[in-house]
């Protein structure tokens, strides 16, 4: 039986937050739990003693922004959604896209990055676990026979691959009409795969 994290004081739960604000605005990269503290209105000492080491708290930040993603995903899962792979991606590449959401994805893609090159640590896990996150919500748009099987597998790993690599293109140019169209044309190819155009 696995044990469950204590929940978190409702200081240790507003200092989060703050934190979590701080990293969206300045990543993680050289994040210093001094200028941290200070930003957020506390001390080094007491973040030390709240999450237990620098390590904790970014584990805690990382844990944070992958609580938005999955309420991103959540979202996209609502019962106004439409059915299908391309729709869901549709839906997906506008959230994505959206000027307000590039500090959030910013730190993802930081993050992303951060557990491939360090896979130990506090980046332990998490760029495996967001793609698992995100090729389960895509196959719960997929009608069953398709989801069901390895086309449909490979299609959805496909929408995958198209989403993040045009984030990633996205975050580094700002392109969005650019980037747009080559979603667009990729999608109407995942269409006509399904209709058997």
């Amino acid at each position: 039986m696995s044990q469950e994290a204590p929940t978190p004081s409702a200081r240790q739960a507003e200092l989060l937050e703050a934190a979590y604000q701080y990293a969206i605005a300045h990543g993680l990269a050289d994040l210093s739990l001094r200028p941290l503290a200070e930003a957020i209105g506390s001390s080094p000492r007491v973040l030390l003693f709240l999450f237990e080491s620098k390590d904790g708290l970014l584990r805690a930040l990382l844990a944070r922004a992958r609580a938005d993603e999955l309420a991103l995903l959540d979202r996209v899962r609502q019962p106004q959604s439409p059915a299908g792979l391309v729709p869901a991606v549709e839906r997906l590449w506008t959230w994505l896209a959206a000027t307000e959401h590039r500090p959030l994805l910013r730190l993802w893609a930081e993050a992303y990055t951060r557990s491939l090159v360090q896979p130990d640590g506090a980046w332990a896990g998490f760029a495996r676990a967001t793609v698992e996150d995100w090729l389960g919500v895509l196959a719960g748009f997929q009608p069953p026979p398709e989801r069901d099987s390895e086309d449909g597998a490979a299609r959805r790993t496909l929408a995958l691959a198209v989403l993040r690599g045009a984030l990633l293109d996205l975050l580094a140019t700002d392109d969005d009409a650019r980037l747009t169209v080559a979603v667009e044309h990729q999608l109407a190819l995942l269409h006509g795969s399904t209709t058997g155009g």
